[in-house]
């Protein structure tokens, strides 16, 4: 195969996100917030996956099963999150098992957000792009998920019961301008 072949095969390859944070981002958000250093420039701190079970009070094989099928989505063990509280109006008692969740850095993160923004999100019958609220001020973003069947690592004949999970990306960035244009060089399909 000649050269250019090569080239014009490798252009069309996705580029993987820890990659094309080294070689792009950090130059184009140098240029657009006049940085003048490179360790200015946001980067992303860690990503945490939270699904809440509030049915997990009775039926503890509910959560069991999330806690595997966030095993699967993540390629890491979750916690299980106990209640710290007790409420009687939701039968809830303090120190019981709630839900599970995962926090990701490093290579788990990028590899995590490769398959969310590649093959996840565009499983979402009539999607349109995610939401631009999900900021909290400081430059990080959560989404919300109605269901973990968008995952290819989820089997539908597996599924005892369908939970949603809420997606949590930190960042170093200082506002959610900064935290949104950093997510949008890594490829982030924001609505317009």
């Amino acid at each position: 195969m000649s050269a250019l072949k090569q080239k014009e095969k490798a252009s069309r390859i996705v580029m993987p996100l820890k990659e094309r944070y080294k070689e792009r981002v950090v130059g184009e958000m140098m240029r657009e917030f006049g940085y003048r250093n490179t360790m200015q420039v946001p980067r992303l701190a860690k990503v945490v996956v939270n699904v809440g079970m509030g049915k997990a009070t009775s039926a503890i094989k509910m959560l069991e099963a999330a806690v595997v099928e966030l095993t699967n989505i993540t390629g890491q063990k979750p916690v299980v999150t106990r209640a710290k509280k007790s409420i009687a109006g939701f039968k809830l008692r303090e120190g019981v098992p709630i839900g599970c969740m995962v926090t990701l850095r490093g290579n788990r993160m990028y590899e995590f957000l490769e398959r969310l923004l590649h093959a996840a999100l565009p499983r979402i019958r009539d999607f349109r792009g995610i939401s631009t609220t999900g900021f909290d001020g400081r430059g990080n973003y959560t989404l919300g998920l109605k269901e973990q069947l968008i995952f290819p690592e989820i089997h539908y004949e597996g599924v005892t019961a369908i939970h949603g999970m809420d997606i949590t990306v930190v960042t170093t960035a200082n506002t959610d301008k900064e935290g949104m244009t950093l997510l949008k060089y890594f490829g982030f399909p924001f609505r317009k």
